[in-house]
């Protein structure tokens, strides 16, 4: 493992809006909207977090649901700007955040390896040379002339990670991939990742799975309400954070 910084979160905060009212249709929003009935309350999803990795780390990020989890890793990943503070990123990135987000469920299978690809920036030469990967990979052959809009949503999620986990990315985020499809699919997920890691991809995973996240990672970020509680050594997070 490299003694290299990799990622830098610096004092992220991270604020949405929220509607006081409850809307239920587009043209009630418009008239409230328009009488100026509508009024908005502030919610920070991340207040002040800071933490760095070296290259090859595997960072685990814990808490409980709406402890901004995920929202790190939108951050991270450059989906989400923050509204405070900032990260560098040393690296490509290659993110599991929400899987088949960049698929047009209208489109083959096939199609969407391409249309994927190209999102993640790979050239529709690069994806061909990878195709037969991703067909094998994924357990989909029978299925990638059919729309993906009749796929499942553990179809949906074997394409999808079959797609971002071709090559070696210097970064790897994943959040709750592991959580959907089978348990068989479940491990060849988990060797593939721990395959990435032994060629020095740095991994930010999200897992409702304390034992997944020792499995896989080294060190922790646990986060309570938006905010740093712990940061360091996953096996003694882990430990603290399951008897608490």
């Amino acid at each position: 493992m490299e003694n290299q910084e990799i990622i830098k979160v610096e004092h992220v905060s991270m604020r949405f809006s929220l509607a006081s009212e409850k809307v239920t249709s587009f043209k009630e929003y418009v008239i409230k909207t328009a009488k100026k009935q509508l009024s908005y309350g502030e919610f920070w999803a991340l207040k002040d977090v800071s933490f760095s990795i070296n290259k090859g780390d595997a960072l685990g990020l814990i808490g409980l649901n709406g402890s901004g989890k995920s929202t790190m890793l939108k951050v991270i990943a450059g989906v989400l700007k923050p509204t405070k503070g900032s990260v560098q990123i040393g690296g490509s990135v290659a993110p599991l955040i929400e899987l088949g987000a960049g698929f047009d469920y209208d489109l083959t299978a096939e199609e969407n390896v391409y249309l994927n690809g190209a999102l993640l920036g790979y050239s529709r030469q690069e994806m061909q040379k990878h195709y037969e990967d991703i067909v094998e990979f994924s357990e989909l052959k029978d299925f990638m002339n059919v729309p993906v809009k009749n796929f499942s949503s553990g179809m949906i999620s074997r394409l999808a990670f079959s797609i971002a986990t071709i090559g070696i990315p210097d970064i790897l985020i994943v959040d709750e991939v592991l959580s959907v499809g089978d348990f068989r699919f479940q491990e060849k997920c988990k060797n593939r990742i721990k395959h990435m890691l032994d060629q020095g991809t740095t991994l930010l995973f999200v897992s409702h799975s304390i034992e997944q996240v020792e499995e896989l990672c080294n060190k922790v970020v646990w986060l309570d309400k938006g905010t740093v509680k712990m940061f360091g050594d996953s096996k003694n997070i882990a430990e603290i954070y399951s008897a608490s």
